[in-house]
């Protein structure tokens, strides 16, 4: 657990929505629109129907409108709440109600927003901070880096990142949960992380608008006195091929403040390699499926492949999961610079004291 003093109560960041008493319903499904009016009708509600829009009066002070999103959650699909959009208690017609549809979220978000179909309290009620595993130099084992995690904590029991952002994104709210982690990792190692360098994930579609969603970041970094050169800003290899223009929209913002960017869970199919050189990224991390293949033949070939290409390209290669010393000679004569995993130190929380991160390079 970390000590009190590290720990974030974010529950300023997730607006909830409140008890509504009147709901628009918008999407150009029109069978769609006809059975949401059906199941709001046997729910007592006042129903006033055009193309493409329903407007739903709720008499029972907002009670009607909850059980018709509960009755909506079981009954929809996925692809059926995420064509509807909702705005609730909306302001009356003009302009106003135009941007407000414009903006509105999907039922699926809205459902999640309200409890229905996620469990909001993961974030509601969450403590977060940050836990950090070393990266080592696998030649000597010195520490020259730290990767940090986002943890989380609810009624005493302890939340992994993946639960956190799962939440997160299915309640539309994944670029706040994403900018929380990147401060938090800052803030959480201002005191004691010395000369290493600071490994943050981040999700490039989180980032929306870099020179506004990226501010923070800079000024935590500012504040804790850590140089932007030793930023690296980790990007998953499955949320990098997402929407490749905007990943590189995203990398060139974190090189113009002078962050390095790691390429995460890089395996050796072609995507891989066209990715590497897509984004030329200064580190890269082979995937922990990957390294923990080894010393299968195949694996070993797959290693090689995507060393030679990372430092042909002037990468550096950090191993992740490495958990024993026969992996850990295994990647270092495959040629990887950097080792990251059990053998050298689990996720921990930052010390309370300002210790070093260990010997500078």
């Amino acid at each position: 657990m970390a000590p009190p003093d590290r720990r974030l109560r974010r529950r300023e960041y997730w607006h909830l929505p409140a008890r509504a008493t009147r709901v628009l319903l918008a999407t150009s499904d029109a069978h769609l629109l006809t059975e949401v009016a059906r199941t709001a009708r046997t729910l007592g509600l006042q129903v006033s129907a055009s193309p493409d829009l329903l407007d739903l009066d709720d008499e029972d002070g907002g009670r009607g409108v909850e059980r018709l999103f509960r009755r909506l959650a079981r009954g929809l699909t996925t692809a059926e709440a995420e064509d509807l959009r909702v705005a609730t208690d909306p302001p009356d017609g003009g302009s106003a109600l135009t941007a407000r549809l414009l903006t509105a979220p999907t039922l699926a978000v809205e459902l999640a927003r309200r409890g229905v179909t996620a469990d909001i309290g993961l974030l509601t009620e969450a403590e977060l901070w940050s836990v950090y595993q070393p990266i080592v130099r696998l030649d000597d084992r010195a520490v020259v880096a730290q990767e940090a995690l986002l943890r989380g904590s609810v009624g005493g029991r302890e939340i992994g990142a993946e639960d956190l952002f799962f939440v997160a994104e299915s309640a539309g709210w994944l670029p706040r949960l994403d900018r929380i982690g990147r401060e938090s990792a800052v803030t959480g190692a201002a005191s004691w992380l010395g000369d290493a360098d600071l490994f943050v994930n981040s999700d490039p579609a989180s980032v929306h608008r870099p020179e506004v969603s990226l501010a923070g970041t800079a000024r935590a970094l500012e504040d804790a006195g850590i140089h932007p050169s030793r930023m690296v800003v980790e990007v998953g290899e499955v949320s990098a091929v997402r929407d490749r223009g905007h990943l590189l929209s995203v990398l060139e913002h974190h090189r113009a403040r002078g962050w390095r960017v790691a390429l995460d869970d890089v395996a050796a199919g072609w995507s891989s390699r066209s990715l590497l050189t897509a984004v030329r990224p200064d580190v890269v991390k082979l995937g922990r499926p990957l390294v923990q293949a080894l010393p299968d033949d195949g694996a070993r070939t797959m290693v090689r492949s995507v060393v030679e290409l990372a430092h042909a390209l002037g990468a550096q290669v950090v191993a992740e999961g490495v958990e024993t010393e026969r992996t850990a000679d295994e990647v270092t004569r495959l040629g990887a610079d950097l080792g990251q995993g059990w053998l050298f130190g689990r996720p921990v929380a930052p010390p309370a004291t300002g210790v070093s991160a260990g010997p500078s390079r």
